[in-house]
């Protein structure tokens, strides 16, 4: 059983490292000892080049991978001390994930998509359906909610992703280069509905990306290359 320790952070991680191949001649380093606190209601973004070791922070950091070394609290929670079964409760429950690739089930509705969720954890039918609807017209997609993925735009799929990844009421969301299949407007209005979430609902953010220029406006960024942090410093958005 994981245990829960009172915190401030949202994330608190030390000395992560992840490798690969262990005991092997191609045994292979990707993080070399991160150290990461992102507090309660902070929007972060860690910024690095392919290759940088961002993917892989981040499948630690949601859950999806376990690092070789190193301690990770997430709200509270020692998650290294968690077994699968309470992994995929606390990732169900505490984190909304958005990808570049959208991550929507074919020939199935905006509305059934953003449900998903909320089916796996038991929710009743007509509660499910009142819940996606109210985050389809958050996020300005109430009119599309009878279309499938192949029917949608790529900003119109990531707003149904978005609205999907808030049906479980997460406490931070982990967004994987969301802007990076989208032209620059499509971009600027995904990244527009990011700030209105944090804004408007506290909601904790890491943003993931290869964009200086997305990163600059959140709080703060962290530059990660050959799997470490190189620099930290606030956003212009922040400071403004």
């Amino acid at each position: 059983m994981a245990e829960i320790i009172t915190a401030e952070s949202m994330i608190e991680a030390r000395g992560i490292t992840k490798s690969f191949n262990i005991g092997s001649e191609n045994e292979l380093e990707i993080l070399h000892g991160i150290d990461l606190n992102v507090k309660k209601g902070e929007f972060v973004s860690i910024v690095g080049t392919s290759g940088s070791g961002k993917s892989t922070l981040m499948n630690i950091i949601g859950l999806l991978d376990k690092p070789t070394k190193g301690s990770y609290l997430l709200d509270g929670v020692d998650v290294c001390k968690a077994g699968d079964t309470e992994l995929s409760h606390i990732r169900n429950k505490k984190i909304g994930f958005v990808f570049q690739t959208y991550n929507l089930i074919a020939r199935t509705t905006a509305l059934k998509n953003v449900e998903l969720p909320m089916l796996y954890a038991g929710i009743k039918a007509r509660e499910r359906k009142e819940r996606a609807m109210e985050l389809l017209e958050m996020v300005e997609m109430e009119g599309r909610i009878d279309h499938t993925p192949d029917e949608l735009s790529g900003g119109q799929k990531q707003r149904v992703a978005i609205a999907r990844a808030l049906v479980n009421s997460p406490s931070i969301i982990l967004a994987d280069e969301p802007t990076g299949a989208l032209d620059s407007a499509t971009g600027r209005k995904i990244m527009d509905l990011f700030h209105k979430l944090h804004e408007e609902q506290g909601i904790t953010i890491v943003f993931i990306t290869h964009s200086p220029e997305l990163a600059s406006e959140t709080e703060r960024i962290l530059t990660l290359k050959d799997g470490m942090f190189i620099d930290e410093r606030m956003g212009v958005r922040y400071a403004s």
